[in-house]
């Protein structure tokens, strides 16, 4: 019988290469579905979350050792070798059970006609360690090319990367290096409903109501965050809300507008802080399945009104809120540690589309705040064409709102998602 934890592991991997799933969703649900819990839990996520990260080294290393090639490998058996390659590479599993549950994953769950070639393959991996593979399949290339190989980015990420880091290119590595360091789980107590030191864990570095458990856990067990009171939200997240929160307004401080607010993290932290104030919040998103995640996240807060709508037109009077945030859709290259897979499944080419998308929102959001207010716009990616780049093209001629601050939050430094704000000002 096939280890489940490895079968589970495999499954998930499958549903993300023939489904485009997400493994922190499709992984929690097939654990439940097999009752796989504790150490076997821990392991599959390790398993699945690792061979994920890490499958641009390893299909690297797999295509030297495959006499014909990556691209002759069928699908579900490079899966497999992914699989088998995460444990004999990083993981401390020994070499021989590496190899043999891997096999046996092979044979139960694609056939006997790939076994032998697996059992070949996974031994031929298993002559040298980690550190070894990658002298030999990083030899003769340099710079992003040879960093995408040893840090399993693909090559346009490692530069767009760099470029974003400016004048602090050296840490580059460091940047890469965090993006494969699995995240803590990092909880928001939101203000008025939940004192922070009510959570378990440990107090956050930047956020006053920031708690980062220790080993990991189920967070949906914690009563604070079941009932609504605390949610799951990183760091850098928390910040953008309290950056639009606390910035001064000339007048009025009563009706704010969360203008893409799915799934729902920030609205339900600006709300909370909103409602302290006697302030209210339109808590806007376009998609009704998560207008649907935001209606559950700000369930405790009468003072925020969920609504559906695009946000480039939606039927709001110009200059009638007194703060805007556009937590505009983006490539998400900021949270890859918490996203293993969007690194394989975006292309520089969505930039395209998503750059005049989070120009038109930015400049909806300007019209839409009123002289004295203020508008946060932020992206959870570090990429220059969705940060600098949109609020320069959206102010390049404007001279009714002024940029007071900017902010690029990085894994590396702050410990944080590589989260962006801009904080822009109306006359």
């Amino acid at each position: 019988m096939t280890d489940p934890s490895r079968a589970v592991a495999f499954h998930v991997l499958r549903a993300v290469a023939e489904r485009d799933a997400y493994v922190n969703l499709t992984l929690p649900a097939m654990l439940a579905e097999h009752q796989i819990e504790g150490r076997d839990a821990a392991f599959a996520t390790e398993l699945v979350h690792g061979t994920v990260r890490r499958q641009g080294t390893y299909d690297a290393i797999i295509g030297h050792v495959a006499s014909k090639g990556l691209g002759s490998i069928d699908a579900p058996v490079l899966d497999a070798l992914r699989l088998g390659a995460h444990q004999l590479l990083s993981m401390r599993v020994p070499a021989h059970a590496a190899v043999s549950e891997t096999v046996d994953l092979v044979r139960r769950e694609i056939g006997h006609k790939p076994v032998h070639f697996a059992n070949a393959l996974l031994r031929k991996i298993g002559q040298k360690d980690l550190n070894g593979w990658l002298e030999v399949v990083t030899a003769g290339l340099e710079g992003d090319e040879a960093r995408s190989v040893r840090t399993s980015h693909p090559v346009w990420i490692v530069t767009a990367l760099r470029e974003a880091l400016g004048g602090h290119a050296a840490q580059i590595d460091k940047l890469l290096a965090a993006d494969n360091a699995p995240p803590r789980v990092t909880l928001v107590a939101r203000p008025g409903l939940c004192d922070p030191e009510a959570l378990p864990g440990t107090p956050g570095k930047l956020s006053p109501y920031a708690r980062i458990l220790d080993e990991g856990g189920d967070p949906g067990a914690i009563p604070q965050v079941r009932d609504g009171r605390a949610g799951v939200q990183d760091e850098g997240s928390q910040l953008v809300a309290i950056t639009l929160a606390e910035a001064q307004v000339d007048g009025n401080d009563t009706r704010w507008l969360d203008l893409c607010a799915g799934p729902g993290g920030k609205a339900a932290l600006l709300g909370a802080l909103a409602k302290q104030r006697g302030a209210q919040l339109v808590a806007n998103e376009v998609l009704e399945h998560r207008a649907d995640l935001v209606r559950q996240g700000v369930r405790l807060l009468d003072n925020v009104d969920v609504t559906t709508a695009d946000g480039r037109h939606g039927p709001w009077e110009p200059a009638t809120f007194d703060r805007v945030l556009v937590d505009a859709p983006c490539t998400g290259l900021g949270a890859l540690r918490r996203r293993p897979e969007s690194r394989w499944r975006r292309s520089e080419a969505d930039l395209d589309d998503l750059v005049p998308l989070q120009e038109a929102l930015l400049t909806r959001a300007l019209e839409l705040v009123r002289p004295g207010g203020v508008v946060v716009y932020a992206t959870c990616s570090p990429h220059l064409r969705e940060t600098h780049g949109v609020v320069d093209a959206v102010m390049s001629g404007r001279s009714d709102v002024d940029v007071e601050t900017t902010h690029q939050w990085w894994p590396h430094i702050d410990g944080t998602d590589a989260m962006f704000c801009a904080l822009l000002r109306r006359h």
